[in-house]
């Protein structure tokens, strides 16, 4: 997976996701103060709602306190003229703002009706009757007529009070199936004589059921006739308790009375006098609505009066808005997503220069160069690989030129090696007719004792010279790499017969620690001398001033394990992880080449093993040449040590 597609995607992912959240978190705001507004707005309307329903009671107070004042009036009912007070109350009675009006005395009881000749009744009950008598004013409100009180004012009005309940599955279960009382937007005005008596009380009210001029006067002035998509955007309703008696809501062709109010909106209204603010699917429409209470004028909850505007425009507005919000963020998210893009071209093309001289300094090219300097972090990350690049180039040629003079040091050696063989060759000659004669002067038997010893000794050294010339042939002998079962004591007795006699070892003891019945290696003799060799010439350069050296072998776990122990400086901790590297070396020039080390365990590696190394400095080092034992397969146990 590539940095650009990691980066792509990664500005990709925030940016889609912070858009995302954020157009969320935004509709979600927009929604809610765009409904907000929409019900404070429904909550100013039922409040003009309210004002055009008082308005209509005042007009019906007005005009009966127009006629309280009437000269002519008061004149008749201080005669008792029945005709007369009759046919006054007719012309209220029969007026567009009033569908009765009858005059009553001052303890309640009617002295004269407009739309009939019945007289007598009392109507000291009513409420608004009980506050003129008591407060002796004009008084108005609205309150709840039984059908008898509606029959004895005229049958059509009775009539027009009666409703067939509408089944509304929102409602509260009721088993009443008719409802035949009608509610009265009512005014009680006293009729005074000059000197301030009341003589009468003029009563007049207009039932508001089915009174549909009333509520489209009143969506009028609040809506002004605002029409969407062939619907009223607003519409007005008169509840009697939940029963729906006047209202412009239509179901079908028809206005939906009848119907009822749903279960928590009369628990909100008419249960607790509190008001519903919400929007609610009425009859068949959703409408953000309004509702509350109705009260009579003793204070009871008698209906409600209701406000709704459509929820289908606002909601038609929202979807707009929030589409070119929408519309915006997208714009927004495609122009910093095309930014990303070339922002990502721009910061990666170095990265494309790089990888290019990455490719051709791999492939051998230790001249290609970045060659670009970008602003920033980039161009200083360009610099610094120009930089490596010319210090691995450095370095290439330093580690040519020192394998140039390694090749050069390693032929003279060659040349010398084949010369000291052959110088060996022609020693080990004459050593033997030394031996030979010396064995014959042995053999005579007039020789004093002196001259026995002396010869013994010739004899000895003799000996000992042909022994360090016989180990050096073989380890100069030039023979072919072949691994063969080998008992590594064999391998430790042998270098140490070549080393031993050395100069440089006079000063140093050699210890063996031989196991008994180590398993064989697999392994070149040859090859694990020469390793062996160069860890202990190694050694003793380690104890310029003496020490000990030890050589010892040992098994475990089907491995053979051949340590060589010094008591020399050991190696210091920076150095311990680079002494296997090539042309590593901590000698002075011209003391080393740094491949001793290499060589042996590339060795080593070579027969499936491995060369660890443990030092301390000031308390020597510890070289394990570690190879895997052949199964089975046991030696005869140590040979002989040399002397020392």
């Amino acid at each position: 997976m590539s940095i650009r597609f990691k980066l792509t995607t990664t500005a990709i992912a925030v940016i889609l996701v912070a858009n995302s959240l954020f157009s969320f978190v935004t509709l979600q705001y927009l929604s809610r103060v765009w409904m907000n507004e929409v019900q404070n707005r429904v909550l100013r309307n039922i409040s003009a709602a309210r004002a055009a329903y008082q308005s209509h009671v005042q007009l019906i107070a007005a005009r009966l306190e127009g006629a309280a004042l009437d000269r002519a009036l008061r004149a008749a009912v201080e005669r008792r003229d029945q005709a007369e007070l009759a046919a006054m109350l007719r012309d209220l009675g029969g007026s567009a703002k009033m569908d009765f009006a009858v005059l009553l005395d001052p303890a309640g009881k009617v002295i004269c009706r407009g739309r009939n000749e019945r007289k007598g009744d009392d109507y000291s009950a009513d409420p608004l009757v009980a506050r003129v008598h008591q407060e002796r004013r004009t008084l108005t409100g609205t309150v709840i007529f039984s059908r008898e009180r509606l029959l004895v004012e005229g049958e059509d009005l009775a009539a027009r009070a009666r409703f067939d309940l509408v089944p509304t599955p929102a409602a509260r279960p009721t088993e009443d199936r008719v409802r035949s009382d009608g509610m009265v937007s009512a005014a009680a005005v006293p009729v005074r004589n000059d000197q301030g008596q009341m003589l009468a009380i003029l009563y007049g009210g207009d039932l508001l059921n089915r009174r549909d001029a009333l509520v489209d006067s009143i969506k009028q002035q609040v809506y002004h006739g605002v029409v969407y998509r062939g619907k009223d955007i607003g519409t007005v309703t008169i509840f009697q308790g939940d029963l729906r008696i006047a209202t412009n809501v239509m179901m079908g062709k028809d206005r939906a009375v009848g119907t009822r109010l749903s279960a928590p909106v009369c628990e909100e209204v008419l249960d607790r006098g509190g008001t519903w603010a919400a929007p609610a699917f009425v009859v068949n429409d959703w409408y953000i609505t309004a509702y509350e209470p109705i009260r009579d004028p003793a204070g009871r909850i008698i209906g409600a009066l209701y406000v709704g505007i459509l929820q289908a425009p606002y909601i038609q507005q929202r979807n707009v808005i929030s589409g070119v919000f929408l519309g915006a963020v997208l714009v927004a998210s495609l122009a910093s997503l095309t930014l990303v893009f070339l922002a990502n071209h721009l910061v990666l093309r170095p990265i494309r220069h790089v990888l290019r001289m990455a490719q051709r300094v791999i492939a051998g090219d230790l001249t290609a160069r970045v060659g670009i300097r970008p602003p920033g972090e980039m161009g200083a990350l360009c610099q610094a690989i120009d930089a490596m690049a010319q210090a691995v180039a450095q370095r290439e040629e330093l580690l040519q030129q020192a394998t140039r003079r390694q090749i050069g040091r390693s032929e003279q050696l060659a040349s010398v090696g084949r010369l000291a063989a052959g110088v060996a060759h022609e020693i080990n000659n004459p050593l033997t007719g030394v031996l030979a004669f010396a064995d014959l002067l042995r053999q005579k038997e007039n020789m004093d004792e002196q001259d026995r010893q002396d010869l013994e000794v010739i004899v000895r050294e003799a000996i000992r010279a042909r022994e360090i010339v016989r180990g050096l042939l073989d380890y100069a002998r030039e023979t072919p790499s072949a691994q063969v079962p080998l008992n590594a004591n064999e391998a430790v007795v042998q270098v140490v017969k070549l080393l031993g006699k050395r100069e440089a070892f006079q000063h140093i003891v050699i210890v063996e620690d031989l196991a008994e019945d180590l398993p064989l290696v697999n392994a070149d003799r040859n090859q694990l001398e020469q390793v062996l060799v160069n860890l202990s010439l190694n050694a003793c350069e380690a104890m310029p001033n003496g020490g000990t050296l030890m050589l010892a072998t040992s098994s475990a776990h089907g491995k053979v394990v051949v340590e060589v122990t010094d008591t020399g400086c050991g190696i210091s901790k920076e150095h311990l992880d680079r002494i296997f590297e090539p042309f590593f070396t901590t000698k002075p020039v011209g003391k080393g080449t740094g491949l001793g080390l290499s060589v042996s365990y590339g060795i080593v590696r070579q027969h499936g093993g491995a060369l660890e190394v443990e030092s301390q400095e000031g308390k020597g080092s510890t070289f394990k040449i570690i190879l895997p034992a052949l199964r089975g397969a046991r030696g005869v146990g140590p040979s002989a040590s040399p002397e020392k």
